[in-house]
């Protein structure tokens, strides 16, 4: 036997063998502290202000773009799309944290090429930002560390916009005992500080989306800020070893030893009892959709641990690796309104 096959194989269920089907809350407490240690430490990092800086600002009819640039950490600058819907000085509205996957970056959920241009094509991204502002909610879309405009400075001079800095970020966290995701995770925590500066944002009823990658982050995210009161998360919920134990995946992908304490779908459901609304597509090859139906049953059991076994929503609707949004917009609005 020269392969690893049958070693990894048996690793695999010694670890979730291991693991309790007892779901309370001293479970979650115990999970969601080993869950952000794997995840790496960012707590002492430098807090920086805000510091927010309008940097464009366009008329879209029904709604207002804006590009503006935050703090994060170390003085890490951060683009954001903000899309306010038209309403009244005296109005309040819900927002919600929109979390592009990979590709070129937050333009992709707001209708844009790299280059800044109006784009015909929607992608799999579906320009979902666009979807939820005219549907009355202020949307925030920051540009993620490692794609679009926050590529590595060595990624930049390349003819292919959906080039990333993933491996290389990912790979020199891990050296410094810390996660892409856990940085992702930090920074989108930022973004929260800032919707809740907004003028005309209801700061109890914020939400969040995302897909692909962004899907990771979005519930990542959501699992341990409780300012988010329901996530839609598509093109993403699976099994580790349904989906990122059996393809190559990018590298942001991989929690050092979570294994040793939870399955994917034991990790979102940590997010119980708040809303969840699991989208996917029939034809994902990236997640494929047997193995979305084994997590949304263990989701389900989890939450029905918590008594809210109705805060869980399903759809899988004919289609890849895609936002569909067919129903996902108004289970969101409803939730959060």
């Amino acid at each position: 036997m020269w392969t690893a096959d049958e070693y990894l194989e048996g690793l695999y269920k010694e670890l979730v063998n291991s693991h309790t089907e007892v779901y309370n809350d001293n479970w979650k407490e115990d999970l969601k502290s080993k869950f952000q240690q794997a995840l790496g430490d960012f707590e002492d990092e430098d807090e920086e202000e805000l510091n927010p800086v309008i940097l464009e600002k366009t008329d879209m009819g029904s709604y207002q773009r804006l590009r503006v640039e935050i703090t994060t950490i170390h003085s890490m600058k951060m683009p954001v799309y903000v899309l306010i819907p038209k309403m009244k000085s005296t109005e309040q509205r819900p927002a919600v944290l929109a979390i592009h996957g990979h590709g070129y970056g937050s333009k992709e959920l707001v209708g844009l090429n790299p280059d800044g241009s109006t784009r015909e094509d929607e992608g799999y991204h579906k320009d979902f930002g666009i979807g939820l502002v005219k549907k009355g909610m202020v949307v925030v879309a920051p540009e993620i560390i490692g794609f679009g405009d926050r590529k590595l400075k060595s990624d930049q001079d390349t003819d292919n916009p959906k080039q990333n800095s993933c491996y290389m970020i990912a790979s020199q966290l891990l050296l410094a005992g810390k996660t892409l995701a856990g940085l992702r995770v930090k920074e989108c925590r930022k973004v929260i500080d800032y919707i809740q500066t907004l003028q005309g944002v209801n700061k109890d009823s914020i939400g969040c989306m995302g897909i692909s990658g962004g899907g990771l982050v979005a519930s990542f995210t959501t699992i341990l800020d409780e300012r988010i009161k329901a996530t839609v998360i598509s093109g993403y919920t699976n099994t580790f070893k349904g989906s990122i134990m059996s393809m190559y995946h990018c590298l942001d992908n991989y929690i050092p030893g979570i294994l040793q304490h939870a399955e994917m779908p034991e990790l979102i459901g940590l997010i119980a009892p708040r809303p969840i609304f699991i989208e996917a597509g029939t034809e994902d090859h990236l997640f494929p959709v047997e193995h979305v139906s084994v997590a949304v049953e263990k989701l389900t059991n989890i939450y029905k641990a918590f008594g809210a076994e109705n805060s869980v929503s399903s759809h899988i609707f004919e289609g890849g690796h895609e936002i569909s949004g067919e129903k996902s917009y108004d289970w969101l609005i409803n939730k959060i309104s």
